[in-house]
C-alpha cells in the first residue's frame, strides 16, 4: 500500500516538473515571437565640437581709485551720492575751509608786506648808488644798502612760495574725481572728520568703461597652453580666441572678452598664476565687485560626440552598445575627454564614424545580444515639437 502511495507521488511530481518545463518554453518561445523593441539610436558622424573651460573670476574697474583728503579738516558737504556716474575734475567733497582761507589772507599780507620791503629798500639802494657815485658815502655803505635789498627780495619769493602753498591748501578741500567713473560707497558724510592718515578712503571711483576679470590657471594649464613650453606665452595669449563671461545668475555677458595678461611668476602657495580678461562694458552693467566664471572655449574638429545619456558605466570604465549588421547590441568600451558641457561627451577611442549607438532604454531595456528596432533619434527629435504643436 506503501509502495503505491510512493509511486503515485512520484508521477505527480513528474507531471508538473513536465507543466512547468512546457510553461517556460511557452514563455521563451513568446519572447522570441515578440517584436524587438524600438529605441532612438544615432549614427556617428564627425563634428565641430566646442567645450568651455571654466574658471571662477572677480571684476574689477579699470581703474579703483581710493578717494583720499590731502588736508584735514571736517567734511561741511557732500556733493555726489553713491552709485552716481562722475567725470573728471567734478567735485565729491568739501572741506571745512575758513582756516584754510585764512592761511591765504594772511600769506597774501605778507607778499604785500615783502613787496613794500622790497620797494623801500630798492630806493635806499638807489639813493646810496648815487652818492657812491659822487665819492659821498663809501663803497661799504653803499654795498649794504645793496644787501638789504637782495634780502627784501628773497623774502618777497618765499612769502610767495607761502602763498602758493597755502592756495593750494585750499584748493584741496574741495575733493574732485581724478578720472570718469562711478562712485562706490561713502563712509564719512557731512560732519565727519577727514584726514589723508584715516585708514578708510572717503569712497572710491571706478572706471567702468573697461572691466578686468581675475582669475588663475594652474601650471598644468599654462604647460597645455605653450605646448609643454615650446610656444611663448605671449604667442599662446595672442592665440587663445576670446572667452565669454557666465555671471551670478547665469547668464552669459553678451560682450566677449580677450586675455589680456598672464603673470609671468607662479604663486607657490597656490600653484596658480594670475590672469586677466578684458571686457568692455559700454552700458556700465559689470560693477567692480561682480563675481562670475571666465569660459574659455576649447575647439575640436572631426570630433565624436555622443550624448551622455548613451553610455553606462562598469566598474569606473565607460560602455555603450552599438548595433551589428543584424541590429543586434554590442557592449563596446569608450574613454572620453574630461571636458565636457554636462550632456555630452567627446569620444577619444572606442567609436567611429558610421557605428550606430543606442541613446534610449540604456540602464533599464537594453542589454547585450538584444534586437533592436532602431530610431534614428535626430528624427525623433525633430518631430516632438511639432506633435506637441
Amino acid at each position: 500500500m506503501k509502495r503505491n502511495s510512493f509511486t503515485i507521488g512520484c508521477l505527480a511530481a513528474s507531471a508538473m516538473a513536465i507543466a512547468t518545463l512546457g510553461s517556460c518554453s511557452k514563455q521563451q518561445d513568446a519572447a522570441m515571437q515578440a517584436p524587438a523593441p524600438s529605441l532612438q539610436v544615432v549614427t556617428i558622424e564627425p563634428t565641430t565640437s566646442e567645450l568651455f573651460k571654466s574658471y571662477p573670476a572677480i571684476l574689477k574697474g579699470k581703474t579703483d581709485i581710493e578717494i583720499r583728503p590731502q588736508v584735514s579738516g571736517f567734511i561741511t558737504q557732500v556733493h555726489v551720492d553713491e552709485g552716481q556716474h562722475v567725470r573728471k575734475g567734478q567735485p565729491l567733497f568739501t572741506i571745512d575751509q575758513v582756516q584754510f582761507q585764512a592761511a591765504v589772507d594772511q600769506a597774501q599780507a605778507q607778499v604785500n608786506a615783502a613787496r613794500t620791503a622790497v620797494a623801500n629798500a630798492q630806493i635806499t639802494a638807489d639813493n646810496n648808488k648815487a652818492l657812491y657815485d659822487r665819492n659821498i658815502i663809501s663803497e661799504n655803505a653803499w654795498q649794504v644798502a645793496d644787501n638789504q635789498l637782495r634780502q627784501a627780495k628773497a623774502q618777497l619769493v618765499q612769502a610767495q612760495a607761502s602763498l602758493t602753498s597755502a592756495k593750494k591748501n585750499l584748493s584741496y578741500t574741495v575733493v574732485v574725481a581724478p578720472s570718469d567713473g562711478v562712485v562706490g560707497s561713502i563712509p564719512s558724510r557731512e560732519g565727519s572728520l577727514a584726514s589723508p592718515s584715516s585708514m578708510t578712503p572717503l569712497t572710491t571711483i571706478s572706471d567702468n568703461s573697461e572691466m578686468y576679470a581675475y582669475f588663475s590657471l594652474t601650471e598644468k594649464d599654462l604647460l597645455e597652453m605653450t605646448n609643454g613650453g615650446t610656444t611663448s606665452l605671449s604667442e599662446a595669449i595672442k592665440s587663445i580666441p576670446a572667452v565669454k563671461l557666465a555671471l551670478a545668475n547665469g547668464t552669459t555677458y553678451p560682450i566677449e572678452g580677450k586675455i589680456a595678461t598672464i603673470s609671468g611668476v607662479i604663486d607657490n602657495s597656490t600653484g596658480s598664476a594670475s590672469v586677466r580678461a578684458l571686457f568692455n562694458n559700454p552700458s556700465g552693467m559689470l560693477r567692480s565687485g561682480n563675481t562670475g566664471q571666465v569660459n574659455i572655449p576649447v575647439k575640436a574638429e572631426n570630433a565624436i560626440v555622443i550624448p551622455q545619456k548613451a553610455t553606462f558605466e562598469v566598474q569606473d570604465l565607460k560602455y555603450v552598445f552599438i548595433l551589428n549588421d543584424s541590429n543586434k547590441t554590442v557592449t563596446t568600451p569608450i574613454q572620453v575627454q574630461s571636458l565636457n558641457d554636462g550632456k555630452n561627451y567627446v569620444i577619444t577611442s572606442g567609436l567611429k564614424p558610421g557605428d550606430r549607438v543606442v541613446t534610449e532604454g540604456i540602464g533599464t531595456t537594453v542589454r547585450a545580444g538584444m534586437e533592436v528596432n532602431p530610431v534614428d533619434a535626430n528624427a525623433a527629435q525633430q518631430a516632438q515639437p511639432q506633435q506637441a504643436q
